[in-house]
């Protein structure tokens, strides 16, 4: 919640296919906040992720490529894939408030970090 008008916090959350975004919003909605992911890894609009969300508080999730593929072996595009999107979401990457890259981390390992961050942050813009 934002100490100064107990409305949840509006989460942005960014990052290349399969970094764990899909997995970690409901998480964040269940906890109270205000998640949402947004498809910036496919859009050119650099700070797509300002004009459309909005956010308090935007976090990336990142992914290397040989987690990426282990997630999702259907989809590929190899590499530059990956490059491509990394590339779409540099201005959010510039611009996050905090920054996890979740190659080698389970789905609740991921929820645990975010939520002490956001509950560290909270804490400390109180």
């Amino acid at each position: 919640m934002t100490p100064q008008n107990n409305k949840p916090l509006r989460v942005a959350i960014v990052g290349p296919c399969s970094s764990g975004k899909s997995t970690l919003i409901p998480a964040l909605k269940q906890a109270g906040y205000d998640a949402r992911h947004v498809a910036q890894e496919h859009s050119y609009v650099p700070d797509m992720w300002q004009k459309i969300t909005k956010p308090d508080i935007l976090i990336y999730l990142d992914v290397d490529y040989q987690n990426a593929r282990a997630r999702r072996p259907h989809i590929d595009g190899g590499p530059q894939r990956l490059a491509d999107q990394h590339k779409r979401l540099a201005h959010a990457r510039q611009h996050c408030d905090y920054y996890l890259d979740t190659s080698n981390l389970s789905p609740e390992e991921v929820q645990k970090k975010v939520l002490q961050f956001l509950q560290d942050f909270t804490q400390s813009n109180k």
